[in-house]
């Protein structure tokens, strides 16, 4: 009889356990060490008065990251949180009375608040599968104008037991009442992690096709994340309006750079399927570290959101890097494989217009005639089925300021083209990135940036101006080529380098200005944007040259041909020759250069730079776009649908401009003719 052999089960590892708790362990540790280090470098001990201040200090950041990590989990993003906390601020600063039942009413209804943007915002990804990124964008502009509705200027009172109650001591001088909020958010977020609603969370991040063949809900699910993200938000504000005890519409602008960065540095991955809100909770606190470590060295506030767009960049890469070589084994990083076609390289790798690949010729020589083209309206039939409506609803916008007003006169065009020429500009570089599959949020502080090198080096001389116009135009292409190279080179969205990007710069901005821009336009520059030529301002005459310029460039050049290759499909790209990588890199560059020409052309037109100078053009840049029949998704548009855009969405604003709405009521305005527009042009996918 032979014998039997039996074998033991292997002893259980645990290293699969450390490293599915890889990202959480990362996070801890990184907060340990800089907490040593805030001790190391401050001048007393750390006490109550301390632990109290960092609790309450970095408890709003912590929620919004919370929320935002729901939204991430499944693959998203979420663009509003900063807006849905200014908004819900400014509600209770201007609502709350001192009685027990003023506080509990306008507490729940800013929970409510924010509940139904996240719930908005859920509809439009969820039930009509939307871009995460362009839905939450819109609704971050529709919620800024809202709160500016409520209250244009900080203001409003706080009752002092509203914001004892969240910022005070459960426990005199043992536990700070943030502490307690925060644990309550973590315990509903262990129990709901284990629940079917978060399994499909992680589900739906990881895999969503996967996801919905398994039979988990993901319209629901997406829903879901999206209105408890909201109510999230909704609480960061309440608790922020207990921290200030007064009403600011602008106190959620900064937190948007830092709840992301707070999300990466948690360990949560961008993409989706893993991380979770422990961790999220933990980097707001490292974050919050960092800040006082730059306090503590004296370091000014100006380098603030160039420390946290650098730390935003460095956590995505190490979870880049670190989901790469936990899940392709074997498989070499970009930044190797590009060396290696830098030493080898091949005909694969090479532009479509230098492969050298024999033409296939005829067997038999006829003498035939080419069969007749079809006509051109027909040829280009679906150009003109996306590109015509902002063509035709441009005219309604002119024929309704013509029945406004009474007429149309030269002076109106004049200025209409004037004003569209910022526009058709950008256009050209976020057109070139949304046809990728992209999208550049560097657009604001790339323009004010270059407006601001170029008053400061120029001063008002035409002399400086031949190498400070160079020079500005010269920082904008750098800043593309950085956005490019992060992008291609190190595989991070998108949206996480071109935010960073835009904070980086932001601090650049402040610490070459000091806070202040100074210098003026040079008299040619000013002459340029106000003078006349030929009856006109001389700027058209330029415009209508880079409007012909941009239009065979995306039209009738390889180059434009390699970008819509590259939205429709990159695999599908590279497998007829395309280079890629140089194609995203080259579109990114074109739109830090757009961007710089722009804030060169600002300064001539107001006669000097000033701070925050490019943030009115972020979502008009990618409105214009949209609205002129591009996919947000890449693969799809024309410029001179583009063109229909600008001269619609500029019309639009002129025509607002003369009644008494406020301005505010034209950003609600913009944020929704760029969700209209989404909708009614969207590609419709089945089931």
């Amino acid at each position: 009889m032979s014998a039997v052999t039996t074998f033991a089960p292997p002893a259980r590892s645990p290293w699969p356990t450390l490293r599915r708790f890889r990202g959480l362990l990362i996070a801890a540790l990184v907060f340990v060490a800089l907490f040593g280090l805030v001790n190391l470098v401050s001048p007393a001990a750390f006490g109550y008065f301390d632990f109290s201040y960092m609790a309450a200090g970095g408890g709003t950041l912590a929620l919004a990251a919370i929320g935002q990590t729901l939204v991430i989990l499944t693959g998203g993003f979420d663009l509003c949180a900063g807006a849905v906390i200014s908004l819900v601020n400014v509600v209770l600063a201007t609502h709350l009375q001192g009685t027990l039942g003023s506080e509990l009413g306008w507490g729940a209804a800013g929970l409510a608040i924010g509940a139904a943007v996240g719930a908005f915002n859920g509809f439009f990804v969820a039930f009509l599968r939307l871009q995460p990124i362009v839905v939450t964008l819109s609704t971050m502009f529709i919620v800024e104008g809202i709160t500016l509705l409520v209250s244009d200027k900080p203001g409003g009172e706080v009752p002092p037991d509203f914001s004892a109650f969240f910022t005070g001591s459960v426990i005199p001088d043992m536990l700070p009442a943030p502490i307690i909020v925060l644990a309550v958010v973590l315990l509903a977020w262990a129990a709901l992690k284990h629940s079917r609603f978060g399994t499909a969370l992680y589900a739906i991040g990881g895999d969503e096709d996967a996801a919905r063949s398994a039979g988990i809900r993901v319209r629901g699910a997406k829903f879901g994340a999206y209105v408890l993200a909201g109510t999230l938000y909704a609480a960061a504000g309440i608790f922020v309006t207990a921290q200030t005890a007064s009403g600011d519409p602008l106190v959620g602008d900064p937190l948007l750079l830092q709840v992301f960065a707070a999300v990466v540095i948690g360990g949560t991955v961008l993409g989706g399927g893993r991380g979770g809100c422990f961790g999220s909770a933990i980097g707001a606190y490292s974050l919050m570290l960092i800040v006082n470590i730059l306090l503590v060295l004296n370091v000014s506030a100006y380098y603030g959101t160039v420390a946290e767009g650098i730390i935003l960049v460095l956590a995505a890469l190490g979870g880049t890097f670190g989901t790469m070589a936990g899940n392709t084994a074997g498989r070499r990083s970009p930044l190797a494989a590009w060396l290696d076609r830098l030493r080898t390289r091949s005909a694969a790798d090479m532009p479509l217009g230098r492969r050298s690949a024999p033409r296939p010729r005829s067997l038999v020589a006829t003498a035939a005639a080419p069969p007749a083209l079809p006509p051109w309206w027909r040829r280009h039939a679906e150009t003109l089925r996306y590109a015509l409506p902002a063509y035709v609803c441009f005219v309604l916008v002119l024929a309704a300021t013509v029945w406004i007003y009474g007429g149309l006169g030269f002076g109106y065009v004049n200025s209409l083209l004037v004003l569209s020429s910022f526009l058709a500009v950008l256009s050209l570089g976020q057109g070139a990135v949304i046809l990728t599959g992209g999208l550049d949020l560097s657009v604001p502080w790339t323009v004010a940036l270059a407006g601001i090198l170029l008053g400061g080096i120029a001063r008002g001389s035409d002399a400086a101006a031949l190498w400070a116009v160079p020079a500005a135009l010269g920082a904008g292409a750098l800043v593309g080529l950085a956005n490019g190279v992060g992008i291609v080179f190190f595989r991070l969205p998108p949206i996480v380098v071109t935010l960073a990007m835009d904070g980086i710069l932001q601090g650049i901005a402040l610490v070459y200005s000091n806070g202040t821009p100074d210098g003026f336009a040079p008299p040619a520059l000013r002459w340029l944007m106000t003078g006349r030529l030929l009856g006109v301002t001389p700027v058209l005459w330029l415009m209508a040259l880079f409007v012909l310029g941009a239009t065979l460039l995306l039209g009738r050049t390889a180059f434009g041909r390699r970008v819509y290759g590259v939205g429709n499909s990159p695999r599908v790209a590279r497998l007829s020759g395309v280079n890629v990588g140089r194609t995203l890199i080259l579109v990114y560059v074109l739109s830090g250069l757009c961007s710089a020409l722009v804030g060169v052309l600002l300064d001539g037109f107001s006669g000097q730079a000033s701070l925050g100078m490019g943030n009115a053009y972020l979502l008009p840049s990618i409105a214009v776009v949209v609205v002129g029949g591009a996919l947000i998704t890449g693969g799809r548009g024309h410029y001179l649908g583009m063109i229909g855009g600008v001269l619609l969405l500029t019309a639009l604003q002129t025509l607002l401009a003369g009644t008494t709405l406020p301005d505010a009521v034209r950003q609600i305005i913009y944020g929704l003719v760029v969700l209209g527009a989404v909708i009614a042009l969207r590609d419709r996918a089945p089931g």
